[in-house]
């Protein structure tokens, strides 16, 4: 289906809006992931939440519904529609912005992190962690699903373990990684759900 799309740059809110408006979204679960509900049943306080990238912005509602404090961005304006379509009770949460120019209205406990990393080219892999340790301070989690597979390809764009480590390791600690067994196909078998803190400094 690729010769139907006129926009080929994942880097732009073009390449993500067509994909929207023609409903190709196959990265799109339409639901919550389990590792993410056990996460929020599991945690002993509300955590002021960020999600980029959001999409359909379906773990807004899981959230926001436990007493959680969640803003959702994407830069795509098609993204923010389908969302607000998906979840008109919570269409304040979910902003249109640019992920690197985004600033929270205060300090945040978690990045959630859900096909956002994967999305973008490799090369601006850096750039993604760089924003992720500003946005969070010593202490505060980045939680989500991270994608392995190496093929050169994307998106969705992998990374092999080892990328991964070397790519967040200066600035966060893993605290947990587990098997996701609920992915959508895109991702089956490829996902792990990983838990990884900042660390100080």
């Amino acid at each position: 289906m690729a010769q139907d799309f006129n926009s080929r740059d994942p880097q732009t809110p073009e390449f993500w809006s067509e994909r929207f408006e023609k409903d190709f979204t196959p990265w799109d679960r339409a639901g919550v992931p389990e590792a993410l509900r056990a996460f929020v049943a599991a945690s002993p306080q509300p955590l002021n939440t960020l999600i980029p990238g959001c999409g359909s912005g379906y773990e807004v509602a899981c959230l926001a519904d436990a007493g959680w404090d969640v803003t959702a961005i994407d830069f795509s304006a098609a993204a923010v529609a389908a969302a607000h379509r998906a979840l008109p009770q919570h269409a304040s949460r979910i902003l249109q912005a640019d992920f690197f120019r985004y600033s929270p209205s205060r300090p945040l406990d978690l990045i959630y992190e859900r096909a956002f990393l994967c999305a973008l080219p490799r090369d601006r892999w850096p750039a993604i962690a760089q924003r992720w340790a500003e946005l969070l301070r010593p202490g505060a989690l980045l939680a989500g699903f991270f994608f392995f597979d190496e093929k050169p390809k994307g998106p969705p764009f992998g990374a092999s373990a080892g990328e991964l480590e070397a790519l967040l390791s200066p600035h966060f600690e893993r605290i947990n990684d587990q098997a996701v067994s609920d992915s959508v196909e895109v991702f089956a078998g490829r996902e792990r759900w990983q838990i990884w803190q900042r660390k100080a400094g």
